[in-house]
């Protein structure tokens, strides 16, 4: 191709990118923009497309080069970037890292470590230099290849979105002005200026999905089924985001009816999400997740469904060290309790008794069953009336042990203990610390439960003994207690 044909070929694209970049409205007059440059085909378009772009509105361009120092070639692309922002009069910053090290240290594929230790490069520059934008080289053909690539994999909405057009950041955002332009034709553009570029033979490598999709899937879609499939897909994604954000609005609102905050606690009220919408429930169980993880990387479809459907007591892991745990209805994440201190005490049923180890005071009265004016229907959690005939002094008060049973008033038999706590709701570092109450060996009652059958009241109740949880700060102990 001569000379003249080049830049014909230049004159008819040069425009219309300079139209995609204005409509897009990521780089505005007045930016301070910081370029990542990695030397490649679409990073140099990116600073090439920016320079153009200065000449019609005031910009502040500098360049950013980070390391990977995985092949061979990485120090003469370096040298490229280096030597091109000379050529360009541009400011360049550089920087390197161990990405495999990191990788191993943080367990991360070498993909993610990259990216991890790039922008957190990127976002040190910006602050550094006082960028107000942080614009990298993504464009339309990366989007469509990301979409593909997600729908392999079973996404959902969020995941139809593919790359975001801005990315929030403490520093400064992070832009993607070439988005609405595919990749070939900023290659063909790059030929008719004559602008060199590196090429990184990793891109080549059909060993890796992302190659396989650019160089097979994308050329078959377009030359057997659709020739405009990238411009599709992005505009699929372009939709999908919109419609995301909407959603993800509406749930970050709706989020606060189901995600209870207390301190630094964060439950997910399982009790009634399920009665959502399924849509929605999964939305707001990914809000609950975020908050507790700071992000969703690796986090399923099946992981949420599986979050959903966790049974009272049951837990799951979720990775980083996050196990989560369903107690009273409530999801959240299980945290290692000092183990519970055993205890037993004596207790002769006068004045009141203080069972320090688990923060209760217990008071004891005996009336007559005929008494006017008495109730003795208990609430189970505060209060429990007991048949006194039936009972034997001193009553023994002592934390849970393992294969308590009794049989609960009303119940057909007898119940382990843990399973009838349990079913009531009672979360695990509770039930550690409840006191049982004993006659004769026998369990009498428990704080949120019924009676034994065999204490309760009845018709022919003659006197009754009640025993009654309070609160507030302990009183002088009245009655004859004493440790076992």
């Amino acid at each position: 191709m001569t000379a003249k044909a080049r830049q014909k070929r230049a004159a008819r694209h040069l425009p219309a990118f300079l139209a995609a970049v204005r409509k897009q409205g990521t780089i505005v007059a007045g930016d301070r923009v910081l370029a990542a440059c990695s030397g490649g085909p679409d990073s140099v378009a990116l600073v090439a497309i920016l320079m153009k772009l200065r000449d019609e509105m005031p910009l502040e361009i500098r360049l950013a080069h980070f390391n990977h120092r995985l092949r061979d070639g990485a120090g003469e692309d370096e040298r490229f970037v280096r030597d091109l922002a000379r050529r360009w009069g541009l400011p360049v910053i550089v920087d390197s890292a161990d990405v495999r090290a990191f990788a191993a240290g943080k367990k991360l594929n070498l993909e993610e470590a990259g990216r991890d230790l790039r922008y957190a490069f990127l976002r040190r520059a910006a602050a550094e230099t006082g960028a107000t934008k942080i614009a990298t080289g993504h464009t339309m053909t990366d989007q469509a290849e990301t979409v593909l690539m997600r729908l392999m994999r079973g996404t959902g909405l969020s995941g139809l979105a593919g790359i975001a057009t801005v990315l929030s950041g403490e520093t400064c955002p992070v832009v993607r002005p070439l988005l609405g332009i595919a990749g070939r034709d900023l290659r063909a553009w790059l030929a008719a200026e004559g602008i060199a570029f590196r090429v990184d033979p990793s891109n080549i490598d059909r060993r890796f999905l992302r190659n396989r999709v650019r160089a097979e899937l994308l050329p078959e879609l377009e030359a057997r089924y659709a020739p405009q499939v990238i411009a599709h897909i992005a505009r699929l994604a372009a939709i999908a985001r919109e419609e995301d954000e909407l959603l993800a609005a509406f749930v970050r609102e709706l989020s606060d009816e189901f995600i209870i905050r207390k301190g630094r606690d964060t439950s997910l009220d399982l009790k009634t999400l399920p009665l959502l919408l399924p849509a929605l429930a999964r939305r707001v169980a990914r809000e609950f997740l975020r908050e507790l993880r700071g992000d969703l990387r690796d986090v399923s479809y099946d992981d949420v469904e599986d979050l959903l459907a966790l049974g009272e007591g049951k837990e799951m892991s979720l990775g980083r060290g996050v196990i989560l745990c369903r107690e009273g209805g409530r999801l959240g994440r299980k945290r290692r309790r000092p183990k519970a201190r055993a205890y037993e005490i004596r207790w002769d049923g006068t004045g009141e008794v203080v069972v320090a180890p688990a923060g209760m005071i217990f008071g004891g009265a005996r009336r007559k069953a005929g008494e006017r004016g008495a109730s003795f229907k208990g609430d189970d959690r505060t209060v429990a009336a007991l048949d006194l005939a039936k009972l034997e002094f001193p009553l023994v008060i002592r934390s849970r042990k393992p294969g308590d049973i009794y049989r609960p008033f009303g119940a057909p038999g007898r119940k382990k203990l843990k399973e009838i706590l349990r079913a009531k709701g009672i979360p695990a570092a509770d039930r550690n610390r409840l006191p049982v109450f004993l006659c004769g060996g026998e369990i009498v009652w428990a704080p949120g439960l019924p009676v034994a059958e065999k204490y309760k009241v009845t018709g022919t109740t003659e006197s009754v003994f009640s025993i009654r949880l309070k609160r507030g700060r302990p009183r002088p102990v009245q009655g004859r207690a004493s440790g076992a």
